[in-house]
């Protein structure tokens, strides 16, 4: 599901906005970096989280959400000078396990582990 365009995407800086909304259907919208994320094999996203506080609550309720990235370094449509990605899918968080613990020895601010099933992956540029 995920491309190799959005594999690139990754690999170079570039803010990453996650969105959620919980019964209230009030969006709760954070930020953190390209470089924070990892892909796993089976391609869900992980990302090492301090905080989050208001997408861990909207995410008890409800675990959709929906996640934008992009980067100016990677060619997108038409030779445009930059491209991003529109992701849909269901957010968990966890502070144990062993994907927890091998992103918590690379980033040690983290308190949670944040886990993005991707349902779907749309390039936008």
């Amino acid at each position: 599901m995920l491309s190799e365009k959005f594999y690139e995407v990754t690999k170079n800086e570039g803010v990453v906005s996650i969105t959620s909304w919980g019964s209230d259907a009030q969006p709760s919208v954070r930020c953190t970096w390209n470089s924070y994320l990892r892909i796993t094999q089976d391609q869900r996203l992980l990302a090492p989280i301090a905080g989050f506080t208001s997408v861990q609550q909207d995410v008890a309720v409800n675990d959709r959400v929906i996640m934008t990235l992009g980067s100016r370094e990677v060619e997108g449509f038409n030779g445009y000078q930059g491209t991003g990605f529109l992701i849909e899918g269901r957010a968990r968080f966890t502070d144990s396990g062993e994907e927890f613990d091998q992103m918590k020895a690379e980033y040690p601010f983290m308190n949670k582990l944040l886990e993005i099933t991707v349902e779907s992956a749309k390039q936008l540029l």
